[in-house]
């Protein structure tokens, strides 16, 4: 999905299925004029395209190929490679944002990496909000589908199946099935399994205090656990 098949991105999951998404964040963040934003495993830049008119972003990921699909849709904005577990940039921002790109950390370890990173990008009293899929209280098993089609003749399908095989450990497994239409009509099938980091609410604010950014958990317009915490002096 984001390396061979990075290109399909904009008929995967289009800047238009992230308008409600980007408001419920923009309320919980509000910036002044100039503020910074660091985004930690941007992707293919959706969701960076409703916060660019309010914040100065700049865009890491360790996908080159997502990073293209991003300077399409956001060529304004800086764009870095970089690893969220280990990137260092010398440089302080109002606000550090991981998306869901957070739940391919599948580990603590990872996490807190990813946390340190954000920690230390984040200047004292700016803020870190961090949005994973899912989290252990709110994870349930079942399907997604959707898709798009493109001016040049192309289109995009796929069906998404969360299962978790083993409860009792920290992961469960994302199985993509893809159908690819070519501009000639030709179709193809891909799948794409994906292993993806689920911990529950209380280690994930204890990880957030751990890298001196004391957090607070609520539930955004989607459902979804978003966890913001404040850079503190510590």
């Amino acid at each position: 999905m984001y390396d061979e098949l990075a290109e399909w991105w904009p008929l995967l999951s289009p800047p238009s299925e992230y308008d409600e998404e980007a408001e419920d964040l923009l309320g919980r963040l509000p910036a002044e004029p100039g503020a910074t934003l660091l985004e930690l495993g941007s992707g293919g830049g959706s969701l960076a395209a409703h916060l660019k008119r309010h914040f100065r972003l700049t865009l890491t990921d360790r996908s080159p190929a997502m990073l293209r699909v991003s300077q399409a849709v956001n060529p304004e904005c800086e764009h870095l490679v970089g690893d969220m577990r280990s990137l260092r940039l010398s440089r302080l921002f109002d606000v550090v944002l991981i998306h869901d790109a957070i739940m391919y950390a599948t580990e603590p370890a990872a996490v807190k990496a990813a946390l340190k990173t954000a920690a230390i990008h984040c200047r004292l009293g700016g803020k870190v909000a961090v949005l994973p899929d899912y989290i252990r209280e709110n994870f349930v098993e079942g399907t997604d589908h959707d898709g798009h089609d493109a001016a040049d003749g192309r289109g995009l399908r796929y069906l998404e199946w969360r299962h978790d095989p083993d409860p009792t450990d920290d992961t469960y497994i994302v199985d993509y099935a893809f159908l690819l239409k070519a501009p000639d009509g030709t179709t193809t099938v891909a799948h794409d399994r994906h292993v993806e980091g689920l911990f529950s609410r209380a280690q994930w604010l204890e990880w957030f205090a751990q890298a001196g950014i004391p957090a607070q958990s609520a539930v955004d317009s989607s459902a979804r656990e978003i966890f913001i915490g404040t850079r503190s002096s510590t």
